[in-house]
Formats: structure tokens, sequence, C-alpha cells
């Protein structure tokens, strides 16, 4: 299959190259690392003066080398001495002990090194213990808005913004087609129970499945409210399901690095202070959440699913994100990058008085300069400003680079 550009980070991972650091592509799987990867590869072959060590050990050609041993050998004799060595390695923890070869090469400056790894063992704690200070990591996140419009050709319309938010931005879903919804929800399971889940069950040897099963619904139907372990362990012992607010902990952390779901913090706006209990919850893709709770246009969840769709974006933009408190009143987000700040309520439809009181009246409360968004569906595409605050349509807001 053609391979579709990702710019945002392929700009990023070639902007970093030639720094001294091993570059780490890490995200959930499915995400497209080893697309992003080929991608890489392939702009690097047009400039002649560039020599290209690729290593992909999903693919036979490669299964000799086993080990760190086999790995420096394998290096060693495809390095150039009179070209810019370049080395990518693909799902590189199935390399023993890879990180000596890799050690080694960055000591001698050989080459710059690129890697990517599945999530049951190359994840952000295993690398800082494997290359501490030897690497940046690049966080890849599922398709945004932009790139599902043109990975399925098709133009933005409420109808497509639709699709994204029910059927989510995993790259394979583009060879699928949008049509064929039960084949759509097949694959989406067997990512989610067979690859993700099964990673997380074999990595930290879980022994109670029901638990963890039981846990990522809860989480799934309960994305953006806030939810502390205690009330969680509550929840699942209504269901006989015997848990402690610690166990409860460990499973989340487990979710959290394997990168299938993101812990949001709550900020004290007046106080300057982050609070240590009753976190938020976003998924990293929205078709694995629909395929945990089956929510097809479910218009309950609309909500729900415009909230995550406005957090993924400020990551992908590269903010920090907190949720706000003021008050009694809360702010969906706090997205923070350097020295710029802004302030986001995201919601359905402005349909009423009631919710245009609440969404603009929380903003209100903050009295900082600080640019303040209300994000919805509404069919509004010319920005309104009220008294500063910017009412934008969910699409526009969607294919932002930047704000």
């Amino acid at each position: 299959m053609e391979l579709i550009e990702r710019k945002s980070y392929t700009d990023q991972i070639l902007h970093r190259l030639g720094k001294g650091l091993i570059i780490a592509l890490t995200g959930q799987r499915r995400v497209g690392k080893s697309s992003i990867l080929k991608l890489i590869q392939n702009t690097l072959k047009q400039n002649s003066n560039n020599n290209i060590i690729y290593i992909n050990k999903d693919k036979d050609e490669f299964q000799s080398i086993k080990d760190n041993v086999s790995f420096s050998n394998h290096v060693a004799q495809n390095l150039s001495k009179d070209k810019n060595n370049y080395l990518l390695v693909d799902e590189i923890q199935n390399i023993q002990s890879f990180e000596l070869t890799l050690r080694s090469l960055q000591a001698d400056n050989e080459c710059d090194i690129i890697i990517t790894g599945s999530n049951s063992r190359i994840l952000s704690s295993e690398l800082s213990t494997y290359l501490s200070g030897r690497y940046i990591e690049i966080h890849i996140l599922s398709l945004s808005y932009s790139e599902f419009l043109t990975f399925h050709n098709i133009n933005d319309s409420q109808e497509s913004i639709t699709s994204y938010l029910d059927l989510g931005g995993l790259p394979q879903l583009r060879a699928i087609g949008l049509n064929d919804i039960d084949f759509i929800d097949s694959y989406l399971q067997d990512v989610c129970n067979t690859v993700v889940l099964k990673d997380i069950v074999e990595r930290y040897n879980i022994r109670n499945i029901t638990l963890l099963n039981n846990l990522i619904e809860f989480i799934s139907d309960n994305i953006g409210k806030p939810i502390s372990a205690t009330s969680i362990a509550k929840y699942l012992k209504s269901q006989r399901i015997d848990t402690t607010a610690y166990g409860v902990l460990n499973y989340i952390s487990y979710l959290c690095n394997s990168f299938i779901i993101n812990k949001v913090k709550r900020f004290d706006i007046h106080g300057k202070r982050l609070f240590e209990s009753n976190e938020k919850y976003y998924f990293e893709d929205l078709g694995l959440r629909n395929s945990i709770v089956k929510s097809h246009h479910h218009v309950r969840d609309i909500e729900k699913l415009i909230e995550n769709a406005v957090y993924l974006h400020l990551r992908r933009m590269g903010f920090d994100v907190y949720v706000g408190q003021i008050r009694n009143a809360e702010i969906d987000f706090i997205a923070q990058k350097r020295s710029q700040t802004i302030y986001i309520q995201a919601t359905y439809l402005l349909a009423s008085e009631d919710t245009i009181k609440r969404e603009f009246g929380n903003l209100r409360l903050i009295k900082d300069n600080y640019p303040k968004y209300v994000i919805s569906l509404d069919n509004l595409f010319d920005e309104s400003n009220d008294n500063g605050i910017i009412h934008m349509n969910l699409r526009k807001f969607l294919q932002l680079s930047n704000l």
C-alpha cells in the first residue's frame, strides 16, 4: 500500500537528526510508527551521500539478528566510511540487549539512530532505564482529523467529522474503507483485545483479567469525568470484583504505560497548583474507545468524544494539558507550551441559554488575558468573539496546526 506522508512527525524527526541523540518513536500499537520510519527511510534515500542501514525485525531477512552481538556485527558490516550513516530499526525489542549496541554506536558517534518498538517492551519507562540521557522521544498519535481526511480521500463535512469521532484514526482503516462497519468493528476489537490488552497481560503478568477488562470499560464510559481510584474500586466491588484503590492505581498505570489512556491532572487556576486526586482520563484513539463500549452514533457519547478529540489535538500541537479548576467551576482544558497558555471549553452544541451561560461563564471567571475558546459542533465557521472568548467550530479547530 502506498505510504501517505505524515509531515507533522517526519518533519520533527528530520529536524532532530544530527543532534547526537537516539530518536525513539513511541506510541500505541497500530498508530503507524513503522510507516513513519519507512517515510524517513525514503526521504534519506533521496540524498546519495546517505548510507541507510534499515532493520525490520518483523521480516524474515533480519531474523539472524537476535542479540547485541549479531546486531553490532550487522551494523559494522554495513557502515560506510565515506557517507552519512543512518541506522533505522523497527521493532527493536526483538533484539536481546539492543541497548548495548546503541550505547556503543552513540559513544563512537558513528551514525544517527532512529528506533521503534512495540508497547510490550519499549515504553518511556524502559527507554529511560536503557538509554538514560541518550535519547529523545517522539510520541506518535493516531491520525489527526486532517490526516483522516487525507488518508480516506474525503472532504471535510459533517459526515466526515462524525466518522472520525466514531471510528477513530488508526491508519489501517484506510485499507478497510469507512463503509464496512462490521469489518471495522472486528478490526478494532482485535487491536484492543488481542494486541493491546494481551500486551498488558503478558508484560505485567496479570492474573485478574476480569478486573482489567472491567476497569477499561469503566474508564471508557467515563472519559472526561473526574474519577478517583477509591470510587473506581467501590464501583468494581459493586460488580463483585474484589480489589483495592491501590490495585486500581496499578492497573491504571499499566493502561497509561501502554498508551491506551492518558491521565490528565487538575490544576487550580487561582492557587496555581496541581491537585493530586480526581484526575480525568482520555483515550489515545477514539475508535478503540468506542469499540470497548460499542457505542456507534450514541448521542449520549458525543460530548465525551468531542472532549477527547480536543484533548488529543492539543497534544498533537505540543501542549501540556490539564483540567482547570476555578472556584466551584471547571475549565475543560488548560493547555500550556513554553510561555503560551490557552483555556478551552468543549461542548456538543450551544443549544440552550444554560449551556451558553455555563461554557462562556466559566471562562469569564478567569481574569488573566490568555486566549479563551469554546469549541462546539455548531454549524458556525465564522469565528465569533464574545468579550475575548472565541467560539470555534470543532471541524475548524481539529484542522489547525497551532493556536
